[in-house]
C-alpha cells in the first residue's frame, strides 16, 4: 500500500524570506541559478564580472545575504576557490556556495569560514539543500 501526503507548496518553496543573494554568472533573465535562486523567495541581484561582484560584496557585507559564484562562468573550480578566498573574513558575516561542473562531491561544511560547493548542474534539490544549509544560523534565528 502506498500513501501519499499531499501538502500545499507555494509557502514550503519560500525559504528564501527576502534575501538579497548576489549571483556571479552570466547576467541573463534565462540563467538557470538566478530562476532557481528568485524561486526560493531571494532578491537576485546579479553580474558577470567577478570583481564587481567581490567588490560589492567586500563594500556591503551587512547588505548580502549571501554570495553564489557560478566557477564555470569565472574559469573552473580553482578560480572560484581563489574568488572564495579574495573574500579575507566576509564569508563570515555573508555565506557563500561555490557551483561548479568540476566538483565531484557536494560539501556542506559546519564552520562558515568554508564556502558550500554544489556539482553542477544544478537541480533544484541541490539549489534549496545548499541555500538551506549556507543560511543556516540566520533560518535558526527565524524560527525561534
Amino acid at each position: 500500500m502506498q500513501a501519499i501526503h499531499s501538502f500545499e507548496q507555494g509557502q514550503a518553496s519560500m525559504v528564501g524570506f527576502g534575501i538579497r543573494v548576489l549571483l556571479i554568472s552570466q547576467d541573463n533573465a534565462e540563467n538557470p541559478h538566478r530562476r532557481k535562486l528568485a524561486g526560493l523567495g531571494s532578491l537576485v541581484e546579479a553580474t558577470d564580472d567577478l570583481f564587481l561582484g567581490l567588490e560589492a560584496v567586500i563594500e556591503d557585507p551587512a547588505g548580502y545575504g549571501l554570495c553564489v559564484i557560478d566557477c564555470d562562468a569565472i574559469g573552473g573550480l580553482d578560480a572560484g576557490r581563489r574568488a572564495f578566498a579574495m573574500l579575507g573574513d566576509i564569508p563570515r558575516r555573508v555565506p557563500v556556495i561555490l557551483i561548479s561542473s568540476e566538483c565531484q562531491t557536494q560539501q556542506f561544511p559546519e564552520d562558515r569560514i568554508s564556502p558550500v560547493m554544489l556539482r553542477a548542474p544544478l537541480s533544484s534539490l541541490s539549489m534549496r539543500v545548499g541555500f538551506e544549509h549556507a543560511l543556516r544560523e540566520r533560518l535558526m534565528r527565524l524560527i525561534a
